[in-house]
């Protein structure tokens, strides 16, 4: 009995085994992780906020202005641009702290791991965010660009297209942050792979539907409905696929004999 009281005072500690953290333990653990996360929110919104003249001008405008011919970009609102400007500081902040975010979502699961998975967390948190930072990059560079472009192009020279400021924004940081987490594909893999959920066999079998699917949701995410801007998200979508069972085959756990 006197065993049984210590468990919940030890799991607040350290190298706690799974199963030991009790229901109010994991609260307080999910709170604090909650806290960590919100503060590296914070800390990179005010690194945006003090370059967000940069982040507007160079980078967020420029594939409208850059665009043949380019887009005319208008506020509506009173307060618009002061509520943009809020929001892009904000994203910006979630984009720079993803590194701490997963980090914080890991080891807040780290407890249910078994010992020979906890060692991957760094890991994956590294190629975690080096993937999703891939794809927002992929995303701004590739995708928006001929995008854009099609917009532009598009329609009769009697319209002028004189696109919404906010809606513009919204469109280019949903954009990205869409690609950001379908280029999450070969992480979630190699996860599932790991604790024995997914392998390499049945990947391969369900190729064809995979593919289907694939296209599918190209044609979903592509913001415009042209077959050039839903094969540039859908031929890196097949790659990261076979990317995948290639990590799914040497992500496999070994069998003791």
């Amino acid at each position: 009995m006197a065993e049984n009281d210590v468990l919940p005072e030890e799991s607040q500690h350290g190298d706690n085994q799974p199963g030991e953290m009790g229901f109010w333990e994991h609260l307080e653990e999910l709170r604090w992780r909650l806290i960590k996360a919100v503060i590296g929110v914070v800390i990179g919104g005010i690194i945006a906020a003090v370059f967000i003249d940069y982040i507007m001008n160079d980078f967020l405008l420029a594939p409208a202005t850059k665009t043949t011919p380019p887009l005319e970009l208008i506020n509506l609102k009173p307060y618009g641009q002061l509520v943009l400007y809020f929001e892009v500081i904000l994203v910006c902040g979630v984009i720079l702290s993803i590194p701490n975010l997963f980090y914080q979502l890991w080891k807040f699961i780290e407890p249910g791991l078994l010992p020979g998975e906890r060692r991957y967390i760094s890991s994956i948190v590294i190629f975690s965010s080096i993937c999703f930072l891939g794809g927002i990059s992929f995303a701004y560079f590739v995708m928006l660009p001929t995008a854009l472009k099609f917009f532009a192009e598009f329609g009769t020279t009697a319209i002028t297209n004189n696109i919404a400021v906010d809606e513009y924004f919204s469109f280019v940081i949903s954009v990205m942050l869409a690609a950001g987490i379908v280029f999450e594909l070969p992480m979630i893999s190699f996860f599932l792979s790991k604790i024995g959920i997914l392998t390499p066999k049945f990947m391969r079998k369900y190729r064809k539907h995979a593919i289907i699917i694939i296209l599918i949701l190209a044609g979903i995410l592509t913001p415009s409905p042209d077959v050039t801007s839903q094969l540039l998200l859908g031929v890196p979508l097949v790659i990261l696929y076979e990317i995948s069972i290639i990590i799914s085959k040497l992500s496999q756990p070994k069998k003791s004999e």
